[in-house]
């Protein structure tokens, strides 16, 4: 039986346990994991049957999406095959460890009234999350490579008209590559 931890923050643990435990239920309901949450510690344990170790990896990515202030619902869109998680830790992008530095640095991403961070999902794909000093971001492999690649730019410090053009040019030159690429056997692209 696998068995996988996730350590979450404090406040956050409500959450992934949700009203009445029912968000904690929801996950283990839709991966097919049993995900027990100990609310002192923020550890959580997630294990799934020897058949289905995929279950527990998904339901512990749920989890840390949830921990990294996804909301319990933009989290389960890694219920969907080829979806994943990827965290970006701001200290180690941009080296900045003063709280003056990492507000702004945080500021950056979000944007006046959280238009950076709507920007970037319209543009990439992906769903992104700004907690504490990490930035979250959730999506498929070329969501991801398009998302992780514009925040690290403003990171470090690129302008944000720059990033929004290049995701743009980006997000073009995606819908080309899939509307010209070759049916495969199944007739399907």
């Amino acid at each position: 039986m696998p068995v996988l931890y996730a350590r979450i923050p404090e406040d956050r643990v409500a959450v992934v346990i949700g009203t009445g435990g029912a968000t904690r239920r929801g996950i283990a309901r839709a991966t097919g994991a049993d995900v027990q949450v100990d609310a002192e510690e923020g550890e959580v344990r997630v294990s799934a049957p020897d058949d289905q170790p995929e279950a527990a990896m998904r339901a512990r990515d749920i989890v840390l999406a949830i921990g990294r202030g996804f909301s319990p619902e933009r989290a389960q869109r890694l219920l969907k095959d080829d979806t994943y998680l990827q965290v970006l830790d701001i200290k180690f992008t941009t080296g900045h460890r003063d709280k003056a530095g990492l507000r702004r640095i945080r500021s950056r991403v979000i944007g006046r009234a959280g238009r950076a961070r709507a920007r970037i999902e319209e543009l990439s794909g992906c769903s992104v999350s700004v907690y504490g000093s990490t930035v979250a971001l959730i999506g498929k492999d070329d969501q991801l490579d398009r998302g992780v690649r514009a925040v690290e730019m403003l990171l470090k410090g690129s302008e944000h008209s720059t990033v929004f053009h290049l995701l743009a040019s980006l997000r073009r030159s995606a819908a080309v590559d899939a509307a010209t690429m070759p049916a495969d056997e199944d007739g399907e692209a």
